[in-house]
């Protein structure tokens, strides 16, 4: 009775908490306490497993959380793999390879890079250029501009940008940062005669042109004027050019060819496609001042395959080119709309990109103005023939250079020292 009274205490208090099955030996037996009628069932309870803690208790283990962001960037640090048995094994990357990815990362805070070794400056921006730094608008620019100052043609030595005008427009500022091109290709590029970039043509910077394409450029007298100023008086700017690519300028007349006779180096020049008036007397012209002759037939370095750009920037150009055209592409909202303008039979203007080929077809039927130097061939003669030629061949020189002379003077007094080309040079 005691433990009745006892046990019904504990049912009924105050407290009522949930304490669970209580449990009673009695004689030797289990008996667990229904807490409902008060009384004692003798049948073994089902135990249940044992909890520490409640369901809905969690775990976190936190550490520093003011570097959460380090220790994402820290998984960058192994190298994972799998074994032939398909168990996944990872590995720490060599030091060299974490500090790389590190100066690739702030690649625009470097003061210079003169004097650093052009084998590790190539992983450099390598890396960089996998991380597409140099596409950022001002970080980029700067960046490129560290790596151009110290390597210049090795980080490019000829560029192509044929058709390529949006590119131009968009990244002015890093074209014009490259050193040292051998080949600048910017043809059907519709720049006309005021463009920046025609003007840095004769900055020192691009003075190692040897190269130069300028076909369908909308060109005319007063931008030659002003391309062949330094050369003309100063002897700087575009000094070293061997090829030439004016065609498809219908602007340019004879008088802007005169302007080219001043590339004295000249190897290979192409004025098809121009508005010539005496082409007879601007081809015996050429002839007689640069000694070049025309060709019959279309010549090699005219058929635009010969520039490529190469260089380590190559796959930049290319990442510049896709970001154009991809913010060039149409959205979908303006797909729908085109396609309810065809349902309607309606035409939409569309502005294509300017192509070459109906050029090339206008120039082939205006006729080839393409001029190359002849080579001077070896004739396997008796000596004294060779001797009695040699001299024949001083003497024409010495003829040919003495009218050329008489005339570079009479066009200076003319031409070069006139007013306005020295305005046009105090401009440089």
């Amino acid at each position: 009775q005691s433990w009745s009274r006892g046990m019904s205490y504990c049912l009924h208090s105050e407290s009522h908490l949930d304490t669970g099955p209580i449990y009673v030996r009695e004689n030797g037996k289990l008996h667990v306490v229904n807490q409902g009628a008060g009384g004692i069932q003798d049948v073994t309870p089902k135990t249940r497993p044992f909890r520490l803690f409640s369901r809905s208790f969690s775990v976190e283990l936190c550490m520093n959380r003011e570097d959460d962001r380090a220790r994402r960037q820290r998984t960058d640090h192994f190298i994972f793999t799998y074994t032939k048995e398909g168990n996944l094994r990872y590995s720490a990357k060599s030091l060299f390879s974490l500090v790389l990815g590190y100066i690739s990362d702030n690649v625009d805070h470097i003061d210079s890079l003169i004097g650093f070794p052009e084998q590790i400056a190539e992983k450099l921006f390598s890396a960089a250029e996998a991380r597409q730094k140099f596409t950022e608008p001002v970080t980029g620019l700067r960046a490129l501009q560290k790596f151009t100052e110290a390597y210049g043609s090795l980080v490019l030595c000829s560029l192509c940008l044929r058709n390529r005008y949006l590119v131009i427009s968009e990244k002015l500022e890093e074209i014009k940062s490259f050193r040292e091109l051998t080949c600048l290709d910017l043809s059907c590029c519709k720049l006309g005669d005021e463009h920046e970039l025609l003007e840095h043509l004769t900055k020192e910077a691009l003075s190692s042109v040897k190269q130069l394409l300028l076909k369908d450029n909308s060109l005319s007298d007063a931008g030659l004027r002003r391309m062949t100023a330094p050369v003309r008086v100063l002897k700087k700017g575009l000094e070293n050019l061997l090829v030439l690519d004016l065609s498809c300028n219908p602007k340019i007349t004879d008088v802007g060819i005169g302007y080219l006779l001043s590339f004295k180096k000249l190897n290979c020049l192409d004025i098809s496609g121009t508005g010539l008036k005496d082409v007879d007397a601007v081809i015996k012209r050429i002839q007689m001042q640069i000694g070049l002759v025309h060709s019959k037939v279309p010549l090699k370095e005219f058929d635009h395959s010969n520039c490529k750009t190469e260089g380590w920037a190559e796959q930049t150009v290319l990442q510049w080119e896709q970001a154009v055209m991809e913010a060039i592409k149409p959205q979908d909202n303006l797909r729908s709309r085109t396609a309810a303008l065809r349902f309607y039979g309606k035409t939409r203007r569309i502005e294509e990109v300017v192509k070459c080929t109906v050029v090339e077809a206008e120039t082939k039927a205006s006729g080839n103005l393409q001029f190359y130097k002849e080579k001077v061939q070896n004739c396997h003669l008796p000596l004294k023939k060779e001797v009695a030629g040699s001299h024949e061949l001083k003497n024409n020189r010495k003829r040919a250079l003495a009218e050329q002379e008489r005339e570079r003077t009479s066009k200076q007094k003319h031409l070069c020292l006139t007013v306005e080309d020295w305005d046009l040079l105090n401009t440089y």
